[in-house]
């Protein structure tokens, strides 16, 4: 197996492929736009990831606001993350 198989990557290695794809998108859509399809993506697999572990819509139903309340949690520490990254190198990530 490649050194950078599907198997091997890392979650930096994924999350950097997705950021490559929206990067790609940006000169034929706004940057707003190219945002909301990853917001809704996120959202639309998250919600496949909670599901796959429930027998039944019932089950999944009464735990809806568990999971939710998980990936809001989640998001949130992420992007907390990632702004104070980017005000720390503000200069250098913003073309002037």
């Amino acid at each position: 197996m490649s050194e950078d198989s599907t198997a091997t990557k890392t979650f930096q290695q994924r999350a950097d492929e997705f950021i490559a794809v929206a990067n790609q998108q940006v000169p034929t859509s706004s940057v707003d736009d190219v945002n909301t399809s990853i917001l809704f993506a996120a959202a639309r697999f998250n919600a496949f990831s909670v599901a796959r572990s429930f027998e039944t819509a019932e089950n999944m139903q009464a735990e809806k606001q568990e999971a939710m309340k998980f990936f809001i949690q989640r998001y949130t520490e992420m992007l907390e993350q990632n702004m104070d990254e980017y005000i720390s190198r503000f200069e250098s990530y913003s073309p002037k």
